[in-house]
């Protein structure tokens, strides 16, 4: 769990990265959590974009991802979501200590 000063920090930090997984009217399948999966294993901050056709909210998509690949949702707003899971060697984003 990712305090309030940290979840701001990776958030200031999430604003120069494009999306990089879109999730569209298929909502959340098994090849959208692998390459969010993919993903995740090779950065530890990724943007996610949900697609107006996918008739979910990204507080819905955002919650969900998180706890199916034990990530943690920093930021859902409109149709943007941000994901963090620190890397288990080596972490390349340091956050502020608690």
């Amino acid at each position: 769990m990712i305090t309030s000063k940290q979840r701001a920090y990776l958030r200031g930090l999430s604003n120069t990265i494009q999306p990089t997984t879109h999730v569209g009217k298929e909502g959340i399948t098994e090849s959208v959590i692998d390459s969010i999966e993919e993903t995740l294993s090779t950065r530890e901050l990724i943007k996610i974009k949900l697609l107006d056709n996918s008739g979910l909210t990204a507080k819905e998509v955002g919650n969900a991802v998180a706890e199916n690949l034990k990530a943690e949702c920093v930021q859902c707003i409109g149709s943007k979501i941000v994901l963090y899971r620190a890397f288990r060697k080596d972490p390349q984003i340091i956050l502020p200590k608690k």
